[in-house]
């Protein structure tokens, strides 16, 4: 997953690319242009625990030391920042920007992907989410949205599996 891939293409080709080519078991479904989980996660038909919810942080491990992190967790949970600060042993943890979250995801709030596209960006799931019967979350955009099996998330992703939700 690199940025150079996603600089060919859009952010939502890089993702149908990636999902193709390690044979995932997925598929996508078309509705109401919608950016926020629980609304969204009704339209498609299913339990919001279902969504895949994706926040980019950013962490400070000193004075000069600064990581982006994004956490996922299921679409039913909120990030417990305390959780992440003691995972990383850091200073402070806290939500990146709009500015920063579309730099470094490729996208917009809203539609961010459960994958690190950035090669700087560290990747942290919650392990309640890879239990769910399937993932769903948003395609790189607010009208189209990603159904895929946990286990070929975790495969394809290759995420660090920490408990960061409360």
């Amino acid at each position: 997953m690199t940025s150079e891939a996603v600089q060919r293409g859009t952010t939502y080709e890089w993702l149908i690319g990636t999902l193709d080519e390690h044979d995932a078991d997925y598929s996508l479904v078309d509705h109401e242009p919608v950016g926020t989980t629980e609304v969204v996660s009704r339209l498609r038909g299913h339990d919001v625990a279902d969504a895949a919810k994706c926040l980019m942080l950013m962490v400070k491990l000193d004075r000069r030391t600064r990581r982006h992190v994004l956490v996922v967790v299921p679409g039913d949970r909120q990030v417990d920042l305390d959780a992440v600060r003691t995972l990383y042993a850091a200073r402070y943890v806290g939500f990146c920007d709009a500015e920063t979250t579309e730099r470094l995801a490729r996208t917009v709030p809203g539609t961010v992907l459960p994958f690190a596209v950035d090669p700087t960006v560290e990747l942290v799931v919650d392990p309640a989410l890879l239990e769910r019967p399937r993932l769903w979350f948003n395609a790189a955009r607010l009208d189209r949205s990603v159904s895929l099996a946990p286990a070929d998330y975790a495969r394809i992703a290759e995420p660090r599996i920490a408990p960061v939700c409360c």
